[in-house]
């Protein structure tokens, strides 16, 4: 087994059936290939796989039994007994009328009607499978750090940088202190300032961004609590977070890179955190917002016919 790999069963209840797509999604990339075949099998074929035992799907995915009940548990499940309860109950729920968890990827000669389609339903998947994946006792800690702050900086690079905008400027409409950092120097000599007291937000949904994980670093070390929204929440930011939320790993294709899909699940993780926030402080939050609101509300108002703009 992988050491990189954590095996998640022993302190936490095992998720729901609805959950084990994502979870395979999420953790597949940092198993080893045998157990990969068996994690596949189970999420392309639930029913058919529940209905095997373990020696049986030891012999269709060409493992041992042993890699079996390791992929058991490293999906979340204290053994085989387990996932094949959850198999079986993930499949009368997709026996019930749900859509299938896989769709074909966008097409170079797709027409438009068929992308709109596509794109619709991966989102859709994307954000179920964050949430049904997502550990609200964390988020919830996550949520009481950000509600206390002092100061909250916030972490990102590329696409995710666009999210750390959107995270810091929804906290700063109700009142907090918070700035979004994607310039890794930046980032660093403000890091260094932080204390207890202070919340340190990094997200990458690799998990192993260099420019968001050494000012996670540094924030950690000086005392403040620290926050990773990531989708491989067994990567080297999590050395560094006293708090980690897992966002869905969304299928890649050719036309659709990494960057497009992780940051949907993002922005449900911000908008979560946002309105937790919010809920905690809302005797301040909601004259903050309504201030806000008022004071650009006259930019938003339609300019007089025939003028000028």
């Amino acid at each position: 087994m992988s050491n990189d790999v954590k095996e998640s069963f022993s302190n936490d209840a095992p998720p729901a059936p609805a959950a084990l797509a994502a979870k395979v999604r999420t953790l597949a990339p940092s198993m080893t290939r045998s157990m990969q075949r068996v994690a596949e099998a189970v999420a392309a074929d639930p029913a058919g796989c529940a209905a095997l035992t373990v020696t049986g799907l030891a012999e269709l995915t060409g493992t041992s039994e042993a890699t079996v009940v390791r992929t058991a548990r490293i999906l979340g499940y204290p053994g085989y007994r387990d996932l094949r309860l959850a198999l079986a109950g993930l499949a009368a729920q997709q026996q019930s009328g749900r859509a299938p968890s896989v769709t074909a990827d966008i097409a170079v000669d797709d027409p438009i009607a068929d992308v709109v389609a596509k794109l619709a339903y991966d989102e859709q998947q994307t954000l179920a499978d964050t949430a049904a994946g997502l550990d609200t006792v964390q988020l919830g800690a996550a949520v009481s750090a950000l509600a206390s702050a002092r100061r909250v900086d916030v972490y990102g690079v590329g696409a995710s940088g666009l999210v750390a905008q959107d995270l810091a400027q929804k906290l700063l409409r109700i009142g907090q202190v918070a700035h979004a950092h994607s310039d890794p120097h930046l980032a660093i000599t403000n890091a260094v300032t932080l204390r207890s007291g202070d919340v340190a937000v990094s997200i990458t949904h690799s998990g192993a961004t260099g420019d968001v994980i050494e000012p996670l670093r540094f924030a950690f070390e000086h005392g403040a609590t620290t926050i990773a929204i990531t989708g491989r929440p067994d990567g080297p930011v999590s050395q560094y977070a006293d708090h980690i939320l897992t966002t869905s790993i969304a299928r890649e294709s050719e036309l659709r890179p990494a960057a497009m899909s992780s940051r949907t699940s993002q922005l449900l993780v911000v908008d979560c955190l946002f309105v937790g926030v919010a809920q905690r402080s809302y005797e301040t939050a909601a004259p903050a917002l309504s201030a806000s609101y008022e004071a650009l509300a006259h930019r938003h108002r339609a300019a007089p016919r025939g003028s000028r703009s």
